[in-house]
């Protein structure tokens, strides 16, 4: 391999290996690929595992392409074709519920913040954008899975449940109870996350549709337990729709 000048410049020299045609490598084959030293490729491949670049198989010892690069990646698409349409919505419900608003999409189980709005309330929330969780934590994440075809519920669902995490005290592991959750939220519209992924915090989303309606997002405000009321869901939703469908009427059949 030439003499490179940079880190940055070896590390992308690296991930060009991983194409589509070869897309894991062990260390050794790839450094002999490179003709670099194993110790210096191993030492850059366990840096980008450790950002999430690459991901590295326990079983067969090798390295794979990681998901933040699908996050970035993401991020450009999605500024382009949809935030920049939907972000002028998302400060009209800031503004009307004066809580923290996210927009957020779901992929390989997980829900992925594309936009966010803090509370004019001052409260600040740790999420951030190109940020994810596991979707069964989060409202924004159940309403997404409550809305799957079935089929594909299904199948999430398996994945999802084979290691649950639990947050808090209040997080849905069990994967009947969170079958029957999804049900509800489908039934009712919405979703509510009651302290489930933060204690203290308190979380309420709406599916958002595309002009072929498929749900392709959703919508949430989040905000301290002490000020959502029950009596006040009724409320938040109806401001939640209101938003999801003017962004639903700017954003035509976009599919991310």
């Amino acid at each position: 391999m030439k003499e490179l000048k940079s880190s940055v410049n070896k590390t992308f020299a690296i991930l060009e290996y991983f194409t589509i045609q070869k897309s894991e490598w062990g260390v050794t084959e790839l450094a002999d690929a490179i003709g670099s030293n194993k110790s210096t490729v191993y030492r850059f491949l366990a840096d980008l595992c450790r950002l999430g670049i690459l991901y590295k198989d326990p079983s067969t010892e090798k390295y794979s392409l990681g998901l933040k690069l699908f996050e970035l990646g993401s991020r450009v698409q999605l500024k382009s074709a949809f935030v920049e349409k939907t972000h002028p919505e998302l400060v009209k419900v800031a503004s009307s519920i004066t809580e923290t608003v996210h927009i957020a999409i779901l992929k390989n189980q997980r829900v992925f913040y594309v936009d966010k709005v803090e509370s004019p309330q001052g409260l600040k929330i740790s999420s951030h954008i190109g940020s994810s969780n596991p979707a069964y934590s989060t409202a924004l994440g159940k309403v997404l899975l409550a809305y799957l075809p079935e089929e594909n519920q299904s199948q999430t669902l398996s994945v999802l449940t084979q290691s649950p995490i639990a947050y808090t005290k209040h997080t849905i592991t069990n994967g009947k109870a969170l079958l029957k959750e999804l049900k509800k939220i489908k039934n009712d519209g919405f979703a509510i996350d009651r302290e489930e992924f933060e204690l203290g915090l308190i979380c309420i989303a709406v599916p958002i549709f595309n002009q072929n309606n498929k749900v392709i997002a959703s919508l949430s405000a989040s905000g301290p337990a002490n000020r959502f009321q029950e009596k006040n869901v009724s409320k938040y939703v109806s401001t939640l729709k209101k938003g999801a469908d003017a962004i639903q009427e700017k954003i035509g059949f976009f599919n991310p």
